[in-house]
């Protein structure tokens, strides 16, 4: 009955919770920095551990320090991961949110590898922890410049589809002529339209393996056509995410503030990011350059 009474108290504490919280979550207090620069540190480390011992030829004496650490770091950040759920003011939106998620994939590894030990070299995936470290050192401008990227890419996804399947029919349809050329020859590696297809992929990506090459001069010239196609084709993605790019900077420099008449605000972006002034829609303000460009 009274660890039952312990027990409802600890999970009602608020003020536990609220030091909890400030010294997890929040980055501007010198106890929240000191968590977070050690939790990254014990993330690298981690990391390191896991990389360090998939070498091969370490000396035995090593791998019982390796498995106590492996432990340690694993329960710290299942006792940390535990710790957010507890303090969070809303635990189901932590949990299913994506440093939840990320969070909770980085404490089961090593559990999951007691079954099937292959499975605990996924401690790997607590590198995506470190994240993180754009909210501790208020890097939040580098995050809006990558969606900014990934809108562009987005923007630009079917353009990109047509192209990529251009390029497979075009890697299927010079493989298959590769084959028709080189494939009679007695000492050629084109024995089948697959592996002929394959190295067309190689030599277009100019990533050039060597593991098949032509014997015959036709069969050369071809390749030699192929590689310098590549370099030209390799830029066509490129080209299209960049416009992608600048035709979205473009739209969001033509948005300018009614008060102090600067440019460059987001398209969702309501007031001013120099003044303060509330933006006039986009309708609006395309009038207003007009009429200052008339002016």
């Amino acid at each position: 009955m009274k660890i039952k009474k312990t027990f409802q108290h600890f999970r009602h504490n608020r003020k536990l919770k609220q030091k909890l919280y400030t010294i997890i979550f929040d980055t501007d207090t010198p106890a929240g920095k000191i968590f977070d620069i050690t939790l990254i540190w014990c993330i690298l480390l981690s990391v390191l551990l896991v990389i360090v011992e998939s070498l091969q030829g370490l000396p035995a004496y090593l791998n019982t320090p390796f498995i106590i650490l492996e432990y340690l770091f694993t329960l710290f950040f299942t006792f940390e991961y535990l710790t957010r759920i507890y303090c969070s003011p809303k635990p189901h939106a932590y949990i299913f949110s994506f440093f939840g998620i990320v969070d909770l994939l980085a404490t089961l590894p090593l559990y999951i590898g007691i079954i099937f030990p292959g499975a605990r070299y996924l401690i790997i995936i607590r590198a995506f922890r470190l994240i993180r470290i754009f909210r501790i050192f208020k890097l939040f401008n580098f995050l809006s410049e990558g969606e900014r990227l990934l809108n562009a890419v987005k923007e630009s996804s079917k353009k990109i589809l047509v192209f990529f399947l251009f390029v497979v029919i075009l890697v299927t349809s010079i493989g298959t002529l590769m084959y028709m050329i080189e494939g009679t020859h007695p000492n050629s590696q084109f024995t089948n339209i697959p592996n002929s297809i394959y190295w067309a992929i190689v030599t277009m990506t100019t990533v050039g393996y060597g593991d098949i090459t032509p014997v015959t001069g036709i069969g050369r010239f071809l390749s030699a056509f192929v590689m310098l196609m590549g370099y030209t084709i390799i830029a066509v993605p490129t080209g299209i995410v960049s416009a992608s790019i600048i035709k979205t900077s473009d739209n969001n420099r033509g948005k300018r503030c009614p008060g102090c008449h600067r440019t460059g605000h987001e398209k969702e972006t309501k007031f001013c990011k120099y003044c303060g002034h509330k933006l006039s829609s986009s309708h609006k303000t395309k009038k207003k350059i007009i009429a200052d460009t008339e002016d």
